[in-house]
Formats: structure tokens, C-alpha cells, sequence
């Protein structure tokens, strides 16, 4: 009888010291790159391939541009420069010419490239008197491999180990598993609709290809291996959450429509569709865990508020968490003037009705405030609640909590909204979580693949477009933009100027707050009424200078990005944001959103010093996609290519992406198809019974941190 495949599960029993060559000292080397069992060395991928048959040569290397280039070491000089630093020369040959590499501060350097040395060199080709050198570039030593197509692998020169000891043990690994091959779990089916290779043929070929053509064809299949992993972990995490937890069935009544009919104006039909999809969902006693994206503006606040209203409507409770006492304040402003004149049914007063009551809960509270809200969510006479964190401490009971909704969720840590969801007694309350940070389809059904997604896709009548500028530190157009600003404050509107630290650092060259409002107050804005704010002011001081400027006893607010969410002042049409080459294109959108809310028109004014560092190509691309268009889900898709997916993945708190080859940018395609095939095999097998060999896959992938078991954490 011939012996079963080997699994993934199989191969991570073997450790790597199976293999010839792999003693004490290099396993320590291997463990440094990640590397213990064999299952960890055959998805240690190639970082890139160098085609032997069409490798750059030096001649070819065009002065200006990047190039990758294979030669041979024929000289290494290593010396001191005149401010103590080392630089080391490195002459290398192929049969086209030479150049010269040159290094500073990696002595180092002159030990791995000793003459003779064959590598790979990948930089910016520039010329020093009249020859071809590169500075700096990115180097890997590949030896003298005859291969046709060379893997290059993420190496570490410091443990010992170079890409040729990887390729050697990988060889040798796939070698010793052709006796029983390795196990291929997905579907047959599947992998002939989607002309998928077999996995075995798709890890020999990811590791030595024959053809560049081949390596494509590989690693097009182990990318939807790692999509359908995660797509089957958090499907499967969704389904067995709705078949295990106990929910309300909530009716949208009388309190959701009075407040939709007293709005004093039309819902866009993007908000009539999510409130119906939410409806749905609150009417099934399996608990919903819905994620509304919405950019800025959308309209998300009157779902939320609709969503909370349902559960008061059935005599239960709702509370929305925020993640600042800022935004958590003027939420519970908002949804009070919002909710003004609505009744509920209260059978403890004379009447049978009485207003329904929406509280505060903040740590910063005074000891009576916060004894007396926290007595109402027991006894059920606060019928709507708005908090921070302080929400989920001890001591905070509700009478019978129906929904919480979660703004700017990815402040939050995933256990902090799961411990809100416990908090409703023996059955689990309804969840939305909201973010204005869109994010492109493909991220969302991987990063919140476990959820259910609403989009707010378009703003409501009124929105004044914002027109946003790119302005250079210290130039006339600076000046202009200072002249605006006191036209407009002489017209009666408020402007913004936003820095992104509270103190100077020279690192990071930014001016902070304080030493820009005692510059401006003294300089540009001097006679203008001019505030500051900053997350070291204790919060009584936050709300009393935002209450100075909502009243419009303040011209102009100085603030870092506290304000960046939730701050609604319709009055204020400027936004200035200082050192904007730091900020990434999320953040500027989130802080460009806090103007253009009334019915002035409003600038948003991006200052970038050219000369700053962390300025150079992708800031400024990231100014001048800000300035091509305010639709935060087209700058998403942009954010998306500039910035990679990486960061996606912390918006759950998992703090890196698994994903190894694929790629949120690349493999859009392979995400949804992945999406299907997982909710198929799941439709028509739930427990995977006649899954085992994916079952045994996923099980082991969540259980040894694999792509999903981070996201499912966070």
C-alpha cells in the first residue's frame, strides 16, 4: 500500500536538520530567516529570478535608470572618508565592461564581496568621471549557477547563508518528497475551471523554474492556495459564529421612521439601500456583524443611529463606542439634537412615555455624571449611550443591550469589541462597525472577510466640493494661501492648520504645534483669534477649545490630527496641513473631510517641503492624487498600488500580512474567485467531511500562524 501524500501538516514534523548540510550552526541561521521544518524552507519563496539567458549586462545599463546586473568581483577596496565614514569600492566585470559599486557605512561589504564572488547588483545607475557605478545597491550572491533561471532568495549574509545554501536544500528537499509526493487538497474540479496547476508541479517550479513563463504559472497557483486559505478560514468563522451565538430579533418600527421622517431632509439612495440591509439583518436571531464603509461625509452617522433605534424600538439598549473623548462628545451632541422630541414606552412613569434619554459615558467624567449614567444603563433609563473605551470597563452593566456600533473601528482592538458584544447579557447584541477609511474591495473581503460589507458610495445633496491644492513650503503660493485665510476670516469662516507633531523633532523635520501657533500667532494669523489643541491637553481643555471654535469665538484652530475624525464644524472652509509629505493619503482624506461641510466652498491647502526627507516620488504622488480627486475610494485603490497592502492587514491589529506571494494589488482577480470557491465548497460541504485533506490544511495553517490565523485575531 502506497503511503499518503505528504500535507502540509507532514512536512512541518520534519525539521530542517533532515537535511544533508544542516547542522547546529546553520538551523540557528535558518531559524533567524523563519526557517525550522521543511514546510517553512519550501514556502520560503524567491524574492525575484535572474534570467541567465537575458541578464542585464553592463554596456546595456543605461545611465539614470535602474538596472539589475550579474558580474564577477575582480577588485575590493575598503577606506575612510574624511567624516570617519567607510566606504568600500567594489569593481565588477561581466564580458560587456565594468562598474564600480560603492557602499558606505558596510564594512562588511568588503569581507561578502571578495574578488571572485559572483552576484547579482540591482540599483540606480549614475556615472562618476566618465564610469558606470551604482551606490549602494541591493546585493545577492548566486554563485555560479548554471541554471538557467536562478532563484534569488531573502538571504541573511550575517547568519552565514547565502541563496545558493537555500536553493541547495530546497533541490534536495523537493527531491525526497517525489516518493510520496505532495498532497494537492483543492478540488480537481476546481483546479481544472480555473487552469490551475497541481501543487507539487507548482513548488518545483516557484523554486527552479525552467522558464520565466513557469514561475508565473507557479506562483499564480500558490497564490490562490494562500487566498482560498484565507477566504475558507474566515468564511467558515463567520457560518459557525452565526450557528452558535443567540441574537436579537429586532423590528424597525415607529422609533426608526420618526426619526427618518423628522431629519428635514431626503436619505441618498445609498443610505436607503445599507439601512435596509441592516434591517434585514437585525431581523434574524443570528447576530449581525456588518462593516459600513462610508467616505467621508457618506452619511454614516444617520445609519448608525437608525441601526441603534431598532434595538430601542424592541426595549432593548444601543451603545456607540468612539475612539476619542473629541469625537465621542460631539457624537453624543449630535445624535441628542438628532433624537430630540422622540418617546419611548417607560412603564415606571405616570405618563407610559417618556423622551428617550441618550447618555455620555467618558473616563473624564465627573464621579455624580458618570454614577448617574451608569445607574441608567443598569435600570434601562438610558436608552442610547455614547463612550470611549471607558464604555467596556469595570463596573459598566447594561439592562439589555440590542446593538453597538463601533466608529472608526480600527482604533479598536478586536478584543475591546468583542467585549462589548458580551456585555448584552445571555445574548450576543448586534455589531456594525464603521470606518471612513475606504478600502478597495479585494482588501475588504480578505482583511474583513468574516463580515458582511455595506458601502456608502455617494455623498449627500449640499456637500460643497473642496478644492485641494499642493503648496510649497516657502514659496509665493504659501503667502497666497496665508492671504486666504484672513479673507476668509474677515468673510466670517474658520480655517484649520494641522501639524503632525506636538514637539520639534529634527528627525522627521515637522514643526509642531505649539512652536506653529506662537509662529503664526506672531507672524501670518497676528490680530486673528487662534487656538490650539493637541492630545496632551486633558480632555476638559480639548472640549472647551473645540467648544470656542464650534461657537466661532476662534478664527483659526491649530491642532495635531486629534481633529483628524468625526470633527464637524459646517462654519470652517480652510484646511491647512503642514508637513503633508508625511502623512499618508488616508489620513490627508480624513483631515481634508473636516471642511466642505457646509455651504461655503472650501480649500484644503497640502504644504510640503521638497527638501524635507520623506519627501521624493511616492509623497509626492501621494499629493498629487489628493489634488486629482476627493473620491475616497479611488484614492484607496491609489493608496493601494503606492503603499502596498501590508498596513491593510493592521487595520485588524494582526500586525503583519501573511499573505507570502499574494498580493491585495496584484491578484485582485484571484481574491474573488477565491471568495467563490470558498463559499461553494462551504455551501455544499460545511464540516469539510468530505474536505479532510483541506480541512487538515486550514485547521493547521490557523493553529501555526498562517495567513488567516491573525486576521481571525484581529
Amino acid at each position: 500500500m502506497n503511503p499518503a501524500p505528504l500535507g502540509w501538516e507532514d512536512l512541518d514534523g520534519l525539521a530542517v536538520t533532515v537535511l544533508r548540510g544542516v547542522g547546529e550552526a546553520r538551523r540557528k541561521g535558518l531559524g533567524e530567516l523563519g526557517i525550522d521544518t521543511v514546510a517553512d524552507l519550501l514556502m520560503h519563496y524567491p524574492r525575484r529570478y535572474v534570467d541567465r539567458t537575458r541578464e542585464a549586462r553592463v554596456a546595456d545599463a543605461v545611465v539614470g535608470e535602474e538596472a539589475m546586473v550579474v558580474g564577477r568581483v575582480v577588485g575590493v577596496e575598503s577606506r575612510r572618508t574624511r567624516n570617519r565614514r567607510t566606504m568600500v569600492t567594489v569593481r565588477v566585470s561581466d564580458d560587456s565592461g565594468r562598474m564600480t559599486m560603492t557602499f558606505f557605512n558596510q564594512p562588511w561589504r568588503a569581507k561578502q564581496l571578495r574578488e571572485g564572488t559572483v552576484a547579482v547588483f540591482f540599483g540606480k545607475v549614475d556615472e562618476y568621471r566618465g564610469f558606470k557605478q551604482m551606490t549602494s545597491p541591493l546585493v545577492d550572491l548566486v554563485g555560479d549557477r548554471t541554471g538557467r533561471i536562478v532563484p534569488v532568495y531573502p538571504q541573511s549574509g550575517k547568519a552565514g547563508l547565502m541563496s545558493w545554501d537555500i536553493a541547495a536544500w530546497v533541490e534536495e528537499a523537493l527531491r525526497r518528497c517525489e516518493a510520496r509526493g505532495i498532497a494537492d487538497p483543492v478540488p480537481a474540479a476546481v483546479l481544472a475551471e480555473l487552469e490551475l496547476a497541481d501543487r507539487h508541479w507548482a513548488l518545483a517550479n516557484i523554486h527552479g523554474p525552467d522558464s520565466m513563463a513557469a514561475a508565473m504559472k507557479a506562483r499564480t497557483r500558490l497564490v490562490f492556495d494562500e487566498l482560498l486559505r484565507v477566504q475558507l478560514l474566515l468564511l467558515r468563522a463567520k457560518r459557525k459564529r452565526e450557528a452558535e451565538s443567540r441574537g436579537h430579533q429586532h423590528h424597525p418600527g415607529k422609533l426608526v421612521a420618526g426619526f427618518v421622517d423628522g431629519l428635514g431632509f431626503s436619505l441618498t439612495a445609498a443610505q436607503e439601500r445599507t439601512i435596509a440591509e441592516i434591517a434585514a439583518d437585525l431581523r434574524r436571531p443570528i447576530p449581525m456583524n456588518r462593516l459600513l464603509q462610508g467616505d467621508v461625509g457618506a452619511g454614516k452617522t444617520v445609519v448608525a443611529v437608525a441601526t441603534l433605534l431598532a434595538a430601542v424600538d424592541g426595549g432593548h439598549q444601543g451603545a456607540l463606542m468612539a475612539p476619542t473623548e473629541v469625537l465621542a462628545e460631539q457624537h453624543h451632541r449630535g445624535i441628542r439634537d438628532l433624537l430630540a422630541g422622540l418617546e419611548v414606552a417607560d412603564e415606571t412613569v405616570l405618563e407610559g412615555r417618556r423622551p428617550l434619554n441618550v447618555g455620555l459615558l467618558t473616563s473624564s467624567m465627573p464621579a455624580a455624571g458618570r454614577r448617574s449614567v451608569l445607574e441608567g444603563l443598569a435600570a434601562g433609563g438610558v436608552d442610547l449611550v455614547v463612550g470611549t473605551h471607558a464604555l467596556i470597563q469595570e463596573g459598566v452593566r447594561f439592562r439589555s443591550l440590542g446593538a453597538v456600533v463601533v466608529d472608526e473601528q480600527h482604533r479598536f482592538g478586536v478584543e475591546q469589541r468583542a467585549q462589548l458584544q458580551t456585555m448584552g447579557g445571555g445574548r450576543t447584541p448586534d455589531l456594525l462597525v464603521m470606518t471612513a477609511t475606504p478600502i478597495p474591495r479585494s482588501a475588504a473581503m480578505t482583511v474583513y472577510g468574516d463580515l458582511d460589507v455595506s458601502v456608502l458610495d455617494e455623498l449627500p445633496p449640499g456637500r460643497t466640493p473642496i478644492r485641494t491644492e499642493a503648496v510649497a513650503a516657502g514659496s509665493l503660493a504659501e503667502e497666497a494661501m496665508w492671504a486666504h485665510i484672513r479673507e476668509q476670516v474677515a468673510e466670517g469662516r474658520q480655517a484649520y492648520v494641522v501639524c503632525p507633531l506636538i514637539e520639534e523633532s529634527d528627525k522627521l523635520e515637522v514643526a509642531s504645534a505649539q512652536a506653529t501657533f506662537e509662529a503664526l500667532t506672531g507672524g501670518e494669523l497676528q490680530g486673528l483669534r487662534v487656538g490650539l489643541i493637541h492630545g496632551r491637553l486633558k480632555p476638559r481643555e480639548k472640549e472647551l477649545t473645540m467648544d470656542l471654535f464650534r461657537d466661532r469665538a476662534l478664527d483659526v484652530l491649530v491642532a495635531t490630527t486629534v481633529i483628524e475624525v468625526g470633527v464637524d464644524v459646517p462654519n470652517a472652509t480652510i484646511m491647512v496641513i503642514l508637513s503633508a509629505n508625511h502623512f499618508g493619503i488616508a489620513q490627508l482624506h480624513q483631515l481634508r473631510g473636516r471642511v466642505g461641510r457646509g455651504e461655503h466652498e472650501s480649500h484644503c491647502y497640502l504644504v510640503a517641503d521638497p527638501e524635507a526627507a520623506g519627501e521624493g516620488e511616492p509623497a509626492a504622488a501621494r499629493l498629487e492624487a489628493l489634488v486629482a480627486t476627493t473620491d475616497g475610494f479611488e484614492l484607496a485603490e491609489v493608496d493601494l498600488d503606492l503603499r502596498g497592502e501590508g498596513t491593510l492587514f493592521d487595520e485588524r491589529q494582526s500586525g503583519r500580512n501573511d499573505l507570502r506571494l499574494a498580493s491585495l494589488r496584484r491578484d485582485r482577480q484571484w481574491v474573488l474567485r477565491a471568495r467563490e470557491v470558498a463559499a461553494s465548497i462551504l455551501d455544499a460541504d460545511p464540516g469539510l467531511a468530505d474536505h479532510p485533506g483541506l480541512a487538515a490544511e486550514i485547521d493547521w495553517f490557523e493553529s501555526h500562524g498562517g495567513e488567516a490565523e491573525a486576521l481571525l485575531k484581529g
